[in-house]
């Protein structure tokens, strides 16, 4: 189970003792940057923590907790905004309770910065006065992502970007993916494992990302700007629809089943509110996954202006975007490593005013590419 953690060695060691006693404390907080594997490192520990035979990652209930069956162990994951009060409230009432087997009562947040600031007031009190046999293991970017009188309570582990030598490894070995095409999804992904795997298995994704690189040397109009922002947000939409039509048709067919409704047949009257309220929750959802598309494209684009001022001053390390180099080469020759800094700082503030200040993502974009436009040639 540790194998799903690249380039995390000292944190393996930190959990690995835990589980068996030493340092071992009632809540947890893992920070790291996005792709660290925080979260497969929390439900890894959640695993040993159940093991039966000390750490063995073979048991029944090693593979229960990681394939998500096992009954002591509850993994909340959302593609939500923000995570509802009313489930930090039922996870509060079932982390009070003892667990069914012998060891630990298990709950594990992935996603602890999408509380608001009720979750975290409900979460508190369960965290500052625990039962004795639960744990707490909570997953967010940064420790400042959490409301301190949490992190304080908490013992931190911090995982960090692994090299693209490692992701590399980690996707031949254990995906069995060619080494070239390895190596190219380890460097695109920037150490993101998850991003790293879907670039590896898929080559439209590979595509979809190909395309996003070359937009930069291409912005020499406010036609080509206003294009290139009005594919992007086409491109995530499309993407969107194929993730949640799976997803959607699947959650509709669980809840006429669990009510009863076949076909046209008469439905119940319970069933209306709930058809409601699945369907807004979709709607959430399938907006924040919008914004997750849409937000690895523009670290792709911010990869493409840091390769342009590595180039610019003569940095000998490898490029990102190393299949790209003559468009790197070009952005180098026509704007200034602080011009290129100032572009980098326009797509971090859409992508704020996407995540933080809900503006529309056709908004942000088009302001974002016209910030991006190249002026003229540098001599």
């Amino acid at each position: 189970m540790w194998d799903t953690l690249v380039g995390q060695r000292h944190v393996i060691s930190t959990l690995d003792r835990a589980a068996r006693g030493d340092g071992m404390t009632h809540a947890w907080l893992f920070t790291g940057p996005p792709g660290s594997g925080r979260s497969n490192a929390a439900l890894a520990f959640a695993a040993a923590l159940q093991c039966e035979q000390g750490g063995c990652h073979e048991c029944h209930s090693c593979r229960t907790v990681m394939g998500g069956t096992h009954a002591d162990v509850t993994a909340v994951r959302t593609d939500a905004l923000v995570i509802a009060v009313k489930e930090v409230r039922d996870l509060v009432r079932k982390a009070a309770l003892s667990p069914n087997g012998q060891r630990w009562q298990v709950v594990l947040i992935e996603d602890a910065d999408r509380l608001n600031d009720h979750g975290f007031n409900a979460l508190l009190k369960a965290i500052e006065e625990p039962n004795s046999r639960t744990v707490w293991l909570l997953c967010a970017p940064t420790a400042e992502d959490v409301l301190v009188t949490i992190r304080s309570r908490c013992r931190l582990v911090t995982l960090t970007t692994p090299t693209a030598a490692q992701v590399s490894d980690f996707l031949v070995r254990i995906d069995g993916v060619p080494p070239t095409i390895a190596a190219h999804a380890a460097r695109a992904s920037q150490g993101h494992i998850g991003r790293a795997r879907a670039l590896a298995r898929d080559e439209g994704t590979r595509n979809r990302r190909a395309e996003v690189v070359r937009w930069p040397a291409k912005l020499t109009s406010l036609g080509s700007c206003m294009n290139a922002a009005g594919n992007l947000v086409e491109v995530a939409k499309q993407e969107t629809e194929a993730q949640s039509a799976i997803v959607e048709a699947r959650e509709k067919s669980d809840l006429d089943r669990s009510y009863g409704v076949e076909g046209r047949g008469k439905r119940p009257r319970e069933y209306a509110p709930a058809l409601k309220e699945l369907e807004a929750g979709q709607k959430r959802r399938a907006k924040r996954r919008l914004l997750d598309v849409v937000d690895r494209a523009l670290m792709d684009l911010v990869s493409v202006y840091r390769d342009a001022i590595a180039f610019g001053v003569g940095a000998s390390s490898e490029l990102v975007n190393e299949e790209i180099r003559a468009d790197i080469a070009q952005l180098a020759r026509r704007s200034s490593p602080e011009e290129h800094l100032r572009r980098i700082e326009a797509i971090f503030t859409a992508r704020e005013q996407m995540l933080d200040f809900n503006v529309k993502p056709e908004t942000a974009l088009e302001a974002m590419m016209v910030a991006l436009r190249l002026e003229g040639e540098r001599r």
